[in-house]
């Protein structure tokens, strides 16, 4: 089982609006940060749920060719707000909000590149 897992971003400023606007209809914040100053030169956000962060964007190292990563969501309507959010703070359509079937009949997802170019997606997998 992860713990957590991260990225490194080309614009943490940038990226790190991003993915607040994105998250929030998934019930996702950022819950740590460090900056710059605490550690010689990195700057991270912690995104999660309950004050742990399990996703992280940060500054520093080489950004690296396309990731994928996928949020749970909740309902069908937290994708919709997800990807609406996601579009709205700058995101690329990768996919609008929809079954994928090919997945499994009750797979209902949506897509959208983030400011690298990274596939993200928010997933509800249950019927309705």
């Amino acid at each position: 089982m992860l713990d957590h897992v991260g990225l490194s971003v080309s614009n943490y400023h940038k990226s790190r609006v991003f993915y607040t606007d994105a998250l929030i209809p998934l019930g996702v914040d950022v819950v740590m940060q460090v900056t710059a100053e605490q550690t010689g030169g990195y700057e991270g956000a912690g995104f999660g749920t309950d004050q742990k962060p399990w996703f992280w964007i940060g500054s520093g190292g080489t950004v690296g060719g396309p990731t994928h990563v996928a949020f749970n969501a909740d309902s069908r309507e937290a994708v919709d707000r997800f990807y609406a959010a996601a579009i709205a703070a700058g995101g690329r359509d990768n996919g609008k909000p929809g079954i994928r079937a090919d997945y499994h009949p009750h797979y209902y997802a949506a897509f959208v590149l983030d400011p690298d170019g990274n596939n993200v997606e928010a997933v509800c997998h249950k019927p309705k």
